[in-house]
């Protein structure tokens, strides 16, 4: 994202620490003030937040070389509404609030990384916005795979079905037509 010396690197990570995270382990709980980002260098996260009657409902995945925060309530500095969960064994770089701040500072390129950061999520959520109102759950089911490769593969299909909006019965629906199609465009391309 930036250019970065070998020991602009080295005096950032040393603020850092990596830690290893359980299957289904949360990695951040709401209700508490978010003070670190985390760097996923293997794994994947689950961003949730429950609604009043106890609900959970997927808003993001979060896969390996992103980071990963409550970042509106990191910036404001206050308390969390999601919760982060690692959906398999999750090794992150946890880059605590004074790290972040020193990396503005005293990184050459760092309000740089800040800013691309910010945008890329922007973007992420302004897109999000938009497919979920524009796309139908066809469309976002056919998608998901550019946002999330392999993400079929690797996370539950209840949670897929939370994370487009639909139910589980319907994400199953469309998994069954998606495949009588493909049979039908292997079956003419045969002919």
């Amino acid at each position: 994202m930036i250019s970065i010396s070998e020991d602009e690197l080295n005096d950032f990570l040393s603020q850092s620490i990596t830690k290893t995270f359980k299957r289904n382990e949360m990695v951040s709980r709401p209700n508490t003030v978010p003070n670190e980002i985390f760097f996923i260098n293997k794994g994947l996260i689950r961003v949730m937040i429950a609604d009043n009657e106890g609900t959970e409902h997927t808003v993001h995945f979060a896969l390996e070389n992103q980071f990963i925060s409550d970042y509106s309530n990191f910036m404001q500095k206050q308390p969390s509404f999601y919760t982060l969960q690692a959906l398999e064994e999750t090794q992150v770089v946890i880059l605590p609030r004074s790290a972040i701040e020193w990396g503005y500072k005293n990184l050459q390129e760092g309000e740089k990384m800040g800013r691309l950061i910010a945008e890329y999520y922007f973007i992420y959520q302004d897109n999000r916005i938009k497919n979920t109102f524009s796309r139908t759950p066809k469309q976002r089911y056919d998608s998901i795979t550019d946002v999330f490769p392999n993400i079929h593969n690797r996370v539950p299909q209840h949670m897929i079905a939370s994370y487009l909006g639909i139910t589980p019965v319907h994400l199953s629906r469309l998994k069954k037509l998606t495949i009588r199609k493909s049979k039908q465009m292997l079956s003419f391309s045969t002919l």
